[in-house]
């Protein structure tokens, strides 16, 4: 046999390894892919500057016997301090948002009453609204709804919205310039 009829031999079939189902380890499932949990004291700033505003809210509505915390509010706080770089953490959505709600919650409570659903009617239009005017900010809903399903008067109620969304947003640029680590706020003012 010459080498130029050197064959080589088939490959050997490889082993056929059983087809098992492994399953997906548990604790990474329930981990998702969340961020990761800001610093100790990137949270502690955070706790701290939110709940100094809304208590500063609360001193205010004591002071002029008026309910200024409401859970909207509250809400957008948390977003301001906890999540400063998002579209609906800047003061067009802050601001603009709850006025542009105030007025749909407002409408809605003259047109159809105070009723669940047009609480629910209410805070829909508010959605579309703050979306037409590029303004969005998911609490402002909640200021619809508390607008109708409270009818709190406008004389008094706007004003202090207004006065209070100015001081979540003040508080958020106070609190970005106290820390020199934490993400500069706002992104922009408007």
């Amino acid at each position: 046999m010459s080498t130029d009829e050197i064959t080589e031999a088939p490959p050997a079939p490889a082993k056929a390894r059983p087809r098992t189902r492994t399953r997906p380890r548990v604790l990474p499932r329930l981990v998702g892919r969340a961020p990761a949990p800001p610093p100790a004291g990137t949270a502690l700033h955070n706790i701290s500057a939110v709940t100094a505003v809304l208590l500063a809210l609360v001193a205010v509505g004591s002071v002029v016997h008026e309910p200024v915390l409401i859970p909207p509010l509250a809400a957008s706080a948390a977003i301001v301090h906890s999540l400063p770089r998002l579209p609906l953490a800047q003061p067009r959505s802050v601001i603009a948002g709850h006025l542009l709600c105030a007025g749909v919650g407002y409408a809605i409570l003259a047109a159809l009453g105070s009723a669940p659903w047009a609480a629910a009617l209410a805070a829909g239009i508010g959605l579309a609204v703050m979306t037409v005017a590029r303004t969005p900010h998911s609490p402002a809903c909640a200021t619809a709804v508390v607008i109708v399903l409270h009818h709190p008067r406008p004389a008094t109620f706007v004003p202090l919205l207004a006065g209070s969304v100015v001081v979540v947003v003040l508080a958020g640029w106070a609190a970005s310039c106290a820390r020199p680590s934490a993400p500069r706020y706002p992104a922009y003012w408007w």
